[in-house]
Protein backbone atom coordinates (compact mmCIF):
# COMPACT_ATOMS: atom_id res chain seq x y z
CA UNK A 1 0.00 0.00 0.00
CA UNK A 2 1.22 3.48 -0.29
CA UNK A 3 2.44 5.65 2.27
CA UNK A 4 0.97 8.76 2.53
CA UNK A 5 2.87 11.94 1.29
CA UNK A 6 5.38 10.10 0.24
CA UNK A 7 5.24 8.23 -3.37
CA UNK A 8 6.49 4.66 -1.32
CA UNK A 9 4.98 1.35 -1.00
CA UNK A 10 4.81 -0.62 2.34
CA UNK A 11 3.82 -4.27 1.75
CA UNK A 12 4.99 -7.49 3.64
CA UNK A 13 7.19 -10.13 2.04
CA UNK A 14 4.87 -13.61 0.54
CA UNK A 15 7.73 -15.86 2.23
CA UNK A 16 5.76 -15.99 5.34
CA UNK A 17 3.50 -18.05 3.83
CA UNK A 18 5.25 -21.49 3.34
CA UNK A 19 4.59 -22.72 -0.69
CA UNK A 20 7.42 -23.64 -2.90
CA UNK A 21 5.09 -24.31 -6.49
CA UNK A 22 3.16 -21.73 -8.34
CA UNK A 23 0.03 -23.20 -7.21
CA UNK A 24 0.94 -23.20 -3.77
CA UNK A 25 2.29 -19.80 -4.28
CA UNK A 26 -1.32 -18.64 -5.63
CA UNK A 27 -3.10 -20.34 -3.11
CA UNK A 28 -1.30 -18.41 -0.31
CA UNK A 29 -2.46 -14.90 -2.39
CA UNK A 30 -5.99 -15.62 -2.54
CA UNK A 31 -6.10 -17.14 0.60
CA UNK A 32 -3.99 -14.59 3.36
CA UNK A 33 -2.62 -11.75 1.19
CA UNK A 34 -6.46 -10.77 0.30
CA UNK A 35 -7.57 -11.06 4.10
CA UNK A 36 -4.30 -8.34 5.33
CA UNK A 37 -5.24 -6.43 2.65
CA UNK A 38 -8.89 -6.49 3.70
CA UNK A 39 -7.66 -5.24 6.78
CA UNK A 40 -5.31 -2.53 5.82
CA UNK A 41 -6.89 -0.57 2.99
CA UNK A 42 -9.42 -0.41 0.48
CA UNK A 43 -6.35 1.44 -1.86
CA UNK A 44 -4.21 -0.24 -4.31
CA UNK A 45 -1.95 -2.95 -2.27
CA UNK A 46 1.26 -3.91 -3.44
CA UNK A 47 2.46 -7.67 -2.99
CA UNK A 48 6.11 -8.09 -1.90
CA UNK A 49 5.92 -11.54 -3.83
CA UNK A 50 8.20 -14.81 -3.22
CA UNK A 51 8.66 -16.78 -6.09
CA UNK A 52 10.93 -20.48 -5.70
CA UNK A 53 12.83 -21.62 -8.87
CA UNK A 54 10.41 -23.83 -9.26
CA UNK A 55 7.47 -21.36 -8.81
CA UNK A 56 9.14 -18.72 -11.62
CA UNK A 57 9.27 -21.64 -14.61
CA UNK A 58 5.37 -22.09 -13.55
CA UNK A 59 4.65 -18.37 -13.33
CA UNK A 60 6.39 -17.79 -16.68
CA UNK A 61 4.20 -19.38 -18.78
CA UNK A 62 1.78 -16.66 -20.78
CA UNK A 63 -1.64 -18.75 -19.11
CA UNK A 64 -0.31 -18.83 -15.32
CA UNK A 65 0.43 -15.16 -16.11
CA UNK A 66 -2.27 -13.79 -17.64
CA UNK A 67 -4.64 -15.79 -15.42
CA UNK A 68 -2.38 -14.01 -12.30
CA UNK A 69 -2.93 -10.34 -13.83
CA UNK A 70 -6.36 -10.80 -14.57
CA UNK A 71 -6.20 -11.83 -10.48
CA UNK A 72 -4.26 -8.88 -9.48
CA UNK A 73 -7.18 -6.56 -11.22
CA UNK A 74 -9.79 -7.91 -9.31
CA UNK A 75 -8.45 -7.64 -6.15
CA UNK A 76 -7.10 -4.12 -6.87
CA UNK A 77 -3.42 -5.66 -6.14
CA UNK A 78 0.00 -4.96 -7.64
CA UNK A 79 3.80 -6.59 -7.55
CA UNK A 80 6.75 -4.23 -7.35
CA UNK A 81 8.71 -6.16 -5.64
CA UNK A 82 10.27 -9.80 -5.60
CA UNK A 83 12.10 -11.86 -3.69
CA UNK A 84 14.88 -13.72 -5.09
CA UNK A 85 17.39 -14.89 -2.41
CA UNK A 86 16.32 -18.25 -1.48
CA UNK A 87 16.06 -20.27 -4.88
CA UNK A 88 14.71 -23.82 -3.64
CA UNK A 89 12.50 -24.99 -0.58
CA UNK A 90 12.29 -22.12 2.63
CA UNK A 91 9.89 -24.02 4.68
CA UNK A 92 9.41 -26.91 6.75
CA UNK A 93 12.36 -28.73 6.16
CA UNK A 94 16.67 -27.60 7.11
CA UNK A 95 17.49 -25.12 5.06
CA UNK A 96 20.17 -23.47 6.68
CA UNK A 97 23.66 -22.26 4.49
CA UNK A 98 21.54 -24.40 1.56
CA UNK A 99 19.40 -21.12 1.17
CA UNK A 100 22.75 -19.40 -0.72
CA UNK A 101 22.70 -22.82 -3.22
CA UNK A 102 23.28 -22.24 -5.78
CA UNK A 103 25.27 -19.24 -5.10
CA UNK A 104 26.65 -16.21 -7.74
CA UNK A 105 29.14 -17.99 -9.04
CA UNK A 106 27.17 -20.33 -11.26
CA UNK A 107 24.87 -19.87 -14.12
CA UNK A 108 21.52 -21.34 -12.27
CA UNK A 109 21.62 -18.19 -9.76
CA UNK A 110 21.64 -16.18 -13.14
CA UNK A 111 18.91 -17.56 -15.15
CA UNK A 112 16.94 -17.63 -11.80
CA UNK A 113 17.55 -14.02 -11.29
CA UNK A 114 16.59 -13.15 -14.74
CA UNK A 115 13.32 -14.68 -14.83
CA UNK A 116 12.65 -13.35 -12.15
CA UNK A 117 12.80 -9.84 -13.67
CA UNK A 118 11.19 -10.98 -16.82
CA UNK A 119 8.55 -11.68 -15.07
CA UNK A 120 8.71 -8.47 -13.11
CA UNK A 121 8.65 -6.79 -16.48
CA UNK A 122 5.61 -7.64 -16.73
CA UNK A 123 3.61 -7.63 -14.02
CA UNK A 124 5.34 -3.97 -12.66
CA UNK A 125 3.03 -1.17 -13.12
CA UNK A 126 3.51 1.49 -15.39
CA UNK A 127 5.55 4.59 -13.21
CA UNK A 128 7.04 2.13 -10.49
CA UNK A 129 10.29 0.98 -9.75
CA UNK A 130 10.83 -2.57 -9.43
CA UNK A 131 13.51 -4.43 -7.03
CA UNK A 132 14.29 -8.29 -6.94
CA UNK A 133 16.57 -9.03 -3.70
CA UNK A 134 19.28 -11.79 -4.31
CA UNK A 135 21.79 -13.75 -2.19
CA UNK A 136 25.02 -11.86 -0.80
CA UNK A 137 26.86 -13.44 -3.43
CA UNK A 138 27.38 -17.15 -1.52
CA UNK A 139 28.03 -18.38 1.91
CA UNK A 140 31.23 -17.41 3.00
CA UNK A 141 32.50 -20.20 5.04
CA UNK A 142 31.79 -22.10 1.91
CA UNK A 143 35.29 -20.36 1.23
CA UNK A 144 38.30 -21.16 3.37
CA UNK A 145 41.06 -18.75 1.76
CA UNK A 146 41.00 -15.39 1.00
CA UNK A 147 41.91 -16.48 -2.53
CA UNK A 148 38.78 -18.66 -3.16
CA UNK A 149 36.57 -15.74 -1.48
CA UNK A 150 38.85 -13.57 -4.21
CA UNK A 151 37.55 -16.20 -6.87
CA UNK A 152 33.50 -16.25 -5.67
CA UNK A 153 33.55 -12.59 -5.85
CA UNK A 154 35.19 -12.42 -9.63
CA UNK A 155 32.46 -15.18 -10.69
CA UNK A 156 29.82 -13.25 -9.36
CA UNK A 157 31.00 -9.83 -11.22
CA UNK A 158 31.06 -11.91 -14.47
CA UNK A 159 26.94 -12.86 -13.55
CA UNK A 160 26.04 -9.49 -12.23
CA UNK A 161 27.53 -7.83 -15.12
CA UNK A 162 25.54 -10.04 -17.54
CA UNK A 163 22.40 -9.21 -15.86
CA UNK A 164 22.96 -5.34 -15.60
CA UNK A 165 22.99 -5.64 -19.28
CA UNK A 166 19.96 -7.60 -19.40
CA UNK A 167 18.03 -5.04 -17.18
CA UNK A 168 19.73 -2.17 -19.22
CA UNK A 169 17.90 -4.23 -21.81
CA UNK A 170 14.53 -4.04 -20.41
CA UNK A 171 14.76 -0.13 -19.49
CA UNK A 172 15.16 0.30 -23.32
CA UNK A 173 12.58 -2.24 -24.50
CA UNK A 174 9.93 -1.41 -21.62
CA UNK A 175 10.62 2.24 -19.95
CA UNK A 176 10.54 0.09 -16.02
CA UNK A 177 13.55 0.80 -14.23
CA UNK A 178 14.36 -2.38 -12.44
CA UNK A 179 17.45 -3.18 -10.08
CA UNK A 180 18.73 -6.06 -7.94
CA UNK A 181 19.26 -5.47 -4.35
CA UNK A 182 21.93 -7.36 -3.04
CA UNK A 183 21.08 -8.60 0.52
CA UNK A 184 24.13 -8.48 3.21
CA UNK A 185 23.39 -11.24 5.88
CA UNK A 186 25.58 -12.61 8.60
CA UNK A 187 28.02 -14.90 6.89
CA UNK A 188 27.44 -13.89 3.94
CA UNK A 189 30.41 -13.04 1.59
CA UNK A 190 28.87 -9.81 1.66
CA UNK A 191 28.01 -8.95 5.73
CA UNK A 192 28.40 -5.50 5.92
CA UNK A 193 27.73 -2.32 4.87
CA UNK A 194 31.84 -1.85 4.33
CA UNK A 195 31.82 -4.75 3.05
CA UNK A 196 29.11 -4.61 0.73
CA UNK A 197 30.91 -0.85 -0.21
CA UNK A 198 34.09 -2.31 -0.69
CA UNK A 199 33.09 -5.06 -2.77
CA UNK A 200 30.91 -2.44 -5.26
CA UNK A 201 34.27 0.05 -5.81
CA UNK A 202 37.09 -2.97 -5.64
CA UNK A 203 35.02 -5.73 -8.18
CA UNK A 204 31.93 -4.46 -9.44
CA UNK A 205 32.89 -1.35 -10.64
CA UNK A 206 36.84 -2.28 -11.77
CA UNK A 207 35.25 -5.61 -13.65
CA UNK A 208 32.23 -4.19 -15.28
CA UNK A 209 32.67 -1.09 -16.24
CA UNK A 210 34.76 -1.63 -19.17
CA UNK A 211 32.76 -4.88 -20.33
CA UNK A 212 29.67 -2.93 -19.83
CA UNK A 213 30.57 0.27 -21.76
CA UNK A 214 32.63 -1.85 -24.33
CA UNK A 215 29.58 -3.89 -25.10
CA UNK A 216 26.98 -1.47 -24.79
CA UNK A 217 28.94 1.10 -26.77
CA UNK A 218 28.60 3.92 -24.40
CA UNK A 219 31.12 6.27 -22.36
CA UNK A 220 32.56 4.60 -18.98
CA UNK A 221 31.05 7.31 -17.17
CA UNK A 222 27.66 6.23 -18.60
CA UNK A 223 28.28 2.68 -17.56
CA UNK A 224 29.17 4.00 -14.29
CA UNK A 225 25.20 5.31 -13.86
CA UNK A 226 23.95 1.94 -15.61
CA UNK A 227 25.59 0.24 -12.79
CA UNK A 228 24.54 2.70 -9.90
CA UNK A 229 20.64 2.22 -11.37
CA UNK A 230 20.71 -1.57 -11.76
CA UNK A 231 22.84 -2.85 -8.77
CA UNK A 232 21.71 -1.63 -5.41
CA UNK A 233 21.77 -2.89 -1.84
CA UNK A 234 18.48 -4.31 0.18
CA UNK A 235 18.90 -2.64 3.86
CA UNK A 236 17.85 -5.31 5.97
CA UNK A 237 17.47 -3.77 9.04
CA UNK A 238 17.96 -7.09 11.64
CA UNK A 239 21.04 -8.03 9.20
CA UNK A 240 22.77 -5.14 10.33
CA UNK A 241 21.73 -4.72 14.02
CA UNK A 242 23.03 -8.25 14.66
CA UNK A 243 26.56 -7.01 13.62
CA UNK A 244 25.55 -3.81 15.79
CA UNK A 245 25.73 -1.59 13.02
CA UNK A 246 24.09 1.87 13.94
CA UNK A 247 21.65 2.61 10.84
CA UNK A 248 22.59 6.36 10.58
CA UNK A 249 26.28 5.09 10.16
CA UNK A 250 25.57 2.19 7.70
CA UNK A 251 23.54 4.32 5.81
CA UNK A 252 26.11 7.41 5.58
CA UNK A 253 28.30 4.78 4.61
CA UNK A 254 26.35 3.73 1.69
CA UNK A 255 24.44 7.66 0.67
CA UNK A 256 28.90 8.75 0.58
CA UNK A 257 29.68 6.23 -1.60
CA UNK A 258 26.74 7.04 -3.84
CA UNK A 259 25.43 3.53 -3.79
CA UNK A 260 21.21 3.49 -4.55
CA UNK A 261 19.11 1.47 -1.50
CA UNK A 262 16.88 -0.22 -4.24
CA UNK A 263 14.49 -1.47 -0.63
CA UNK A 264 14.65 -1.67 2.88
CA UNK A 265 13.27 -4.97 4.55
CA UNK A 266 11.91 -3.90 8.32
CA UNK A 267 12.97 -6.73 10.33
CA UNK A 268 14.01 -6.87 13.86
CA UNK A 269 16.47 -9.35 15.57
CA UNK A 270 16.30 -11.29 19.22
CA UNK A 271 18.88 -10.05 21.69
CA UNK A 272 19.98 -10.02 25.59
CA UNK A 273 20.14 -6.47 25.34
CA UNK A 274 23.03 -4.65 27.26
CA UNK A 275 23.64 -6.51 30.53
CA UNK A 276 27.22 -5.13 31.20
CA UNK A 277 26.20 -4.05 34.63
CA UNK A 278 24.82 -7.46 35.67
CA UNK A 279 26.75 -9.60 38.13
CA UNK A 280 24.81 -13.20 36.94
CA UNK A 281 23.80 -13.54 32.90
CA UNK A 282 23.60 -16.87 33.31
CA UNK A 283 19.91 -16.41 32.19
CA UNK A 284 20.60 -15.12 29.07
CA UNK A 285 21.62 -18.63 27.43
CA UNK A 286 17.99 -20.01 29.34
CA UNK A 287 15.93 -17.53 27.70
CA UNK A 288 17.86 -17.66 23.90
CA UNK A 289 17.54 -21.66 24.40
CA UNK A 290 14.13 -21.84 22.77
CA UNK A 291 14.82 -19.73 19.57
CA UNK A 292 17.80 -22.58 18.96
CA UNK A 293 16.19 -24.17 16.03
CA UNK A 294 17.32 -26.88 13.16
CA UNK A 295 15.17 -25.17 10.36
CA UNK A 296 17.33 -21.66 9.85
CA UNK A 297 20.38 -20.49 10.27
CA UNK A 298 20.60 -18.12 13.42
CA UNK A 299 23.72 -16.48 13.37
CA UNK A 300 25.01 -14.68 16.11
CA UNK A 301 27.29 -11.71 17.50
CA UNK A 302 28.73 -11.41 20.73
CA UNK A 303 30.11 -8.18 21.92
CA UNK A 304 32.55 -8.39 24.73
CA UNK A 305 33.03 -6.47 26.92
CA UNK A 306 36.44 -4.66 25.45
CA UNK A 307 34.08 -3.91 22.32
CA UNK A 308 35.52 -7.00 20.20
CA UNK A 309 32.89 -8.65 18.44
CA UNK A 310 32.63 -12.29 18.39
CA UNK A 311 30.92 -14.05 15.58
CA UNK A 312 29.33 -17.17 15.59
CA UNK A 313 27.44 -19.63 12.75
CA UNK A 314 24.47 -20.08 14.45
CA UNK A 315 22.95 -19.70 17.69
CA UNK A 316 24.07 -23.32 19.44
CA UNK A 317 27.42 -22.74 19.33
CA UNK A 318 27.02 -19.39 20.74
CA UNK A 319 25.13 -20.27 23.91
CA UNK A 320 27.46 -23.13 24.69
CA UNK A 321 30.88 -20.37 24.35
CA UNK A 322 29.18 -17.52 26.51
CA UNK A 323 30.34 -18.48 30.21
CA UNK A 324 33.93 -18.29 28.78
CA UNK A 325 34.14 -14.44 28.80
CA UNK A 326 32.39 -11.37 29.54
CA UNK A 327 30.36 -9.75 27.40
CA UNK A 328 27.90 -7.15 27.27
CA UNK A 329 25.17 -8.34 24.96
CA UNK A 330 24.44 -11.27 22.59
CA UNK A 331 22.43 -10.78 19.27
CA UNK A 332 21.00 -13.65 16.94
CA UNK A 333 20.01 -13.45 13.34
CA UNK A 334 16.42 -14.89 14.36
CA UNK A 335 13.62 -12.72 12.88
CA UNK A 336 10.99 -11.76 15.41
CA UNK A 337 7.43 -9.42 15.00
CA UNK A 338 8.56 -6.13 14.48
CA UNK A 339 5.15 -4.64 16.82
CA UNK A 340 7.26 -6.48 20.31
CA UNK A 341 10.21 -4.88 21.88
CA UNK A 342 10.60 -7.50 24.14
CA UNK A 343 10.41 -11.37 24.91
CA UNK A 344 10.94 -12.29 28.30
CA UNK A 345 13.91 -10.84 29.35
CA UNK A 346 15.09 -10.47 25.99
CA UNK A 347 14.94 -7.65 23.93
CA UNK A 348 14.28 -7.28 20.40
CA UNK A 349 16.17 -4.62 18.06
CA UNK A 350 13.15 -2.79 17.51
CA UNK A 351 15.02 0.68 17.93
CA UNK A 352 17.07 -0.01 15.12
CA UNK A 353 14.11 0.03 13.00
CA UNK A 354 12.53 2.67 14.86
CA UNK A 355 15.45 4.51 13.86
CA UNK A 356 15.86 3.96 9.82
CA UNK A 357 12.34 4.94 9.35
CA UNK A 358 13.39 8.09 11.15
CA UNK A 359 16.27 8.71 8.77
CA UNK A 360 13.98 7.49 5.69
CA UNK A 361 11.39 10.41 6.45
CA UNK A 362 13.89 12.65 6.66
CA UNK A 363 15.50 11.41 3.56
CA UNK A 364 13.16 8.98 1.49
CA UNK A 365 16.14 7.03 -0.32
CA UNK A 366 14.04 4.17 -1.50
CA UNK A 367 10.28 3.79 -2.27
CA UNK A 368 10.15 -0.14 -1.06
CA UNK A 369 9.44 -0.71 2.40
CA UNK A 370 8.81 -4.74 3.22
CA UNK A 371 8.00 -6.32 6.16
CA UNK A 372 9.86 -9.54 6.59
CA UNK A 373 9.67 -12.13 9.50
CA UNK A 374 9.14 -15.55 8.01
CA UNK A 375 10.11 -17.52 11.11
CA UNK A 376 6.59 -17.94 12.41
CA UNK A 377 6.20 -21.75 11.83
CA UNK A 378 9.81 -21.98 14.05
CA UNK A 379 8.56 -19.39 17.01
CA UNK A 380 8.16 -21.07 20.42
CA UNK A 381 4.35 -21.95 20.54
CA UNK A 382 3.44 -19.66 22.74
CA UNK A 383 4.27 -16.78 20.24
CA UNK A 384 2.43 -18.67 17.68
CA UNK A 385 -0.62 -16.24 17.43
CA UNK A 386 -2.53 -15.61 13.97
CA UNK A 387 -0.69 -14.93 10.96
CA UNK A 388 -3.04 -12.57 9.23
CA UNK A 389 -3.40 -10.47 12.42
CA UNK A 390 -0.11 -10.67 12.94
CA UNK A 391 0.89 -9.38 9.59
CA UNK A 392 -1.64 -6.62 9.91
CA UNK A 393 -0.46 -5.57 13.26
CA UNK A 394 3.24 -5.21 11.79
CA UNK A 395 2.24 -3.17 8.83
CA UNK A 396 -0.05 -1.13 11.33
CA UNK A 397 2.97 -0.69 13.70
CA UNK A 398 4.81 0.25 10.72
CA UNK A 399 2.49 2.98 9.60
CA UNK A 400 2.02 4.51 12.92
CA UNK A 401 5.63 4.61 13.65
CA UNK A 402 6.02 6.58 10.38
CA UNK A 403 3.33 8.80 11.72
CA UNK A 404 4.89 9.51 15.03
CA UNK A 405 8.21 10.65 13.34
CA UNK A 406 6.84 12.52 10.66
Amino acid sequence: MQIEHHQAHLTYCSNIHPGESWDETFHNLKTYTTQVRSGLTEAPFGIGLRLSHLAALELIKETQLNAFQAWLREENMYVFTINGFPYGSFHHQKVKDAVHQPDWSTSDRLAYTQRLFLILSILLPEGMDGGVSTAPISYRHWHRTEKELDDVKSAACEHFTELICYLKKIKDETGKNLHLDLEPEPDGVIETSKEFVSFFNDYLLVRALPEISNRLGVTENEANHIIRAHFQICYDVCHFAVGFEKPAEALSRIKNADINIGRIQISAALGSGNICNQSDPSWVSTELLPFDEPTYLHQAVVKRSDGKLIRYTDLGSALSSLDTYAYDEIRTHFHVPVFTETYGKLYSTQEDIIETLRLWLKDPFTQHLEVETYTWDVLPKNMQINRVNSIIRELNWVKKTLDNHA
